[in-house]
């Protein structure tokens, strides 16, 4: 199905089966995220897959209610508070962005998050093993991953020896672990790293307008939601640059750009859906302990890469897990 008849599609269910639910009693899912529903059809579909894996099947045994944020970060606290009034069954946080303004919405309504950072540290859990209150997930890997990405972009970059590192300020956590890291293995690998922050459209614009004289070799995208909502406008600066990048998400690389490693967002979406199943059927959170991502996945766009005039070694590219042309 094409992408733009996907979205349609959601949009036309997210309308009609909640009326449908009332009308069959069947459950109904609060499906929260700060992005738009374009371009995050992967997790769409394995959130869906996910409560097929349990025994759920949207339109059928059960309704799911979307918000989409549309990026704007601000438009999350409403939204949760929506689909609590709405006294939905399981609200699914889908991402970093929205786990909070879900926990502040309601403490009753059981909530399944996907987030990069640590859980614990940001207060949505007691624990990994036992969770304790009304929230559970899934947290798939974001800072611990720094060394291993900067190793895959001086592979594709061997002559590289001064890195940018793109980090959030207003993301103190990851920020912090992922500038420590980057400077640990960058000092490993003889590389300098220069950090740059960004945490609006108008800062990164600037940051970019300014960036010939950095003189940077390649770029390290740090992660979280912001920079994977603004990845378009990262994509078209980084080309513009010519500048060989690396990201955290795959979604970044569909966009254009060069090349990716992280979790699976499909595999982790699918693993919320399979935990929502599990709350729908009666299981506590409190008593699911937090899942952390096993599937790891290397995308690289050869597109862009050939733009870059790089040649993507054949050792690199028989490693890749996706290949966008």
């Amino acid at each position: 199905m094409r992408r733009r008849g996907f979205i349609t599609l959601l949009g036309g269910a997210a309308a009609a089966w909640p009326l449908m639910a009332r009308a069959q009693k069947v459950p109904v899912v609060g499906f929260l995220h700060s992005q738009s529903a374009e371009g995050l059809v992967e997790v769409v579909r394995g959130f869906r897959l996910g409560l097929k894996d349990a025994g759920y099947v949207e339109g059928e045994t059960v309704a799911i209610e979307y918000r989409w944020a549309e990026n704007k970060m601000e438009r999350l606290p409403d939204l949760a508070a929506d689909l609590a009034r709405r006294q939905v069954a399981v609200i699914a946080a889908m991402d970093s962005g929205s786990s909070l303004p879900a926990k502040a919405a309601t403490t009753t309504i059981p909530i399944v998050f996907l987030v990069g950072g640590d859980p614990v540290k940001h207060g949505l859990v007691a624990s990994l093993a036992r969770p304790g209150g009304n929230l559970t997930g899934t947290n798939f890997f974001t800072s611990e991953l720094v060394a291993k990405r900067l190793e895959l972009l001086r592979e594709l970059v061997p002559t590289a020896t001064r890195v940018g590192v793109l980090v959030n300020p207003a993301y103190a956590e990851v920020t912090e672990s992922t500038v420590r890291d980057a400077h640990m293995a960058a000092h490993a690998m003889g590389l300098q790293v220069r950090v740059l922050e960004a945490d609006t459209n108008e800062a990164i614009n600037a940051l970019f307008a300014g960036l010939a004289r950095e003189r940077l070799d390649a770029l390290f995208v740090g992660p979280g939601p912001f920079f994977t909502s603004r990845r378009v406008q990262l994509t078209q600066w980084t080309a513009r640059h010519a500048l060989p990048t690396i990201y955290s998400q795959r979604l970044s690389v569909e966009a254009g750009g060069l090349i990716s490693y992280g979790a699976s967002l499909g595999d982790t979406a699918r693993q919320v859906g399979i935990y929502v199943g599990r709350i729908l059927k009666g299981a506590s959170p409190a008593d699911l302990p937090v899942i952390q991502s096993t599937k790891f996945e290397l995308v690289i766009n050869i597109q862009t890469a050939r733009m870059l005039g790089l040649t993507v070694p054949p050792t690199l590219l028989a490693r890749a897990d996706g290949v966008i042309e």
